[in-house]
């Protein structure tokens, strides 16, 4: 016996790539420019903490994170929005966002809403951790487009009023991943407004807001207390990972209101993994510290750079925002990935794994995402052979 629930899901987007690609010999040095994992250097002073607290692994975490992590992570809400949190209340530590914004659908979901199956709001492309919690509490997932049309994020307001009135949750992602758009003030107080109006709550996944080329992305809980909106409507999602090249920290959190934490935190005492408490305090330190995230911007800035300087003339190509990733347009990514790979050796994914088919259409089906986190000069040796592979 098995849950039917999961039974049509299709292969998650690496297994899927493997499956397209490992069969084939690559055509040059390998580059691989698929997954969103940072390459750049993560502070020198980490390994110090880390050995410092070392015996800490002799004893089971904290299940809400040390109160120096909480106080560390609202400090750095305080000063990157503005926003006072409570750190015993309203924030708890992350073993990475993709437990939080699952997690978060199990806590906080209702079984029903007005009588009838719940609906969970998703962009389309998305990360696929939004779909599996909304399939896992026998939510209805809706995929709403997120195309060159909407500014390649969802416009939730274009739904029809039975789903909205129906809805229990919207992700968001901004910056967005895959695109690199970013939500300003507007989108964000629209979304807002939206869901006071028919009583949804917002997961706000902001794991890319600090790598951005210009001025900082303003936050969903920035617009939401100058809105006054109630505490409980928007949670924000954030992680380490990209921060601060940590992925292997696994370090992230939720804030939000202190009913929504309270659930959070019921949740996770029982089911939950809390970070190994020396990883907390590595965490405490690594929130507390701005200048190696200033420098990690920097270098990705001048990555847009090379970027533009590559693509700028290619009919549709859109230089990102913000995060790490370039949308790059194709006639159809599954061939334009496999002609890549076997001709060059770079290896980038097809866009159509990061999106499901609604009515017909898939809207990464003509798109390749590629991930600028390889060290520059070979970014640019892989960017390079993409562009004479598939464009030239």
């Amino acid at each position: 016996m098995f849950p039917e629930r999961f039974s049509n899901l299709p292969a998650y987007a690496f297994p899927r790539l493997r499956a397209l690609l490992d069969a084939h010999e690559p055509g040059g040095e390998v580059i691989h420019m698929t997954i969103g994992e940072p390459r750049h250097a993560f502070p020198d002073w980490v390994a110090g903490i880390l050995a410092k607290n070392i015996d800490g692994f002799g004893n089971y975490p904290p299940n809400d994170g040390t109160p120096e992590l909480q106080a560390a992570i609202s400090g750095w809400i305080r000063r990157r929005y503005g926003v006072a949190v409570d750190p015993a209340t309203q924030v708890m530590p992350l073993n990475g966002t993709r437990e939080g914004l699952y997690n978060a659908a199990m806590a906080l979901i209702p079984e029903r809403k007005h009588g009838q199956t719940p609906v969970v709001l998703m962009p389309n492309p998305f990360y696929q951790v939004y779909m599996i919690g909304a399939i896992s509490v026998g939510a209805e997932p809706v995929f709403v487009p997120a195309t060159k049309e909407t500014g390649h994020l969802p416009d939730f307001t274009a739904l029809p009023d039975d789903v909205l009135n129906r809805t229990a949750v919207a992700y968001i992602c901004s910056p967005a991943n895959p695109q690199g758009a970013v939500a300003d003030r507007a989108y964000w107080t629209d979304l807002i407004r939206l869901a006071e109006k028919h009583d949804f709550r917002i997961f706000a996944d902001e794991c890319y807001s600090e790598i951005y080329r210009d001025d900082p992305p303003v936050g969903a809980l920035q617009v939401a207390q100058d809105l006054g909106t109630d505490p409980e409507r928007v949670l924000i999602f954030h992680s380490l990972s990209k921060r601060s090249n940590l992925p292997g920290l696994r370090s992230g959190f939720v804030a939000g209101g202190p009913d929504c934490l309270r659930r959070i935190k019921q949740l996770r005492a029982y089911a939950g993994a809390p970070l190994p408490l020396p990883l907390q305090r590595v965490a405490e330190a690594v929130w507390a510290d701005e200048e190696h995230v200033i420098e990690n911007r920097r270098l990705y800035r001048e990555k847009f750079d090379i970027a533009d300087e590559i693509f700028g003339d290619i009919p549709g190509y859109h230089s990102p925002q913000a995060g790490f990733f370039l949308w790059l347009p194709v006639e159809d990514g599954e061939q334009a990935a496999l002609k890549l790979w076997t001709e060059t050796g770079v290896r980038v994914l097809p866009g159509a794994y990061l999106a499901r088919d609604v009515n017909g259409f898939n809207p990464g089906k003509n798109y390749i995402r590629v991930a600028m986190v390889a060290p520059k000069q070979d970014m640019r040796r892989g960017l390079i052979r993409l562009r004479e592979c598939i464009y030239d």
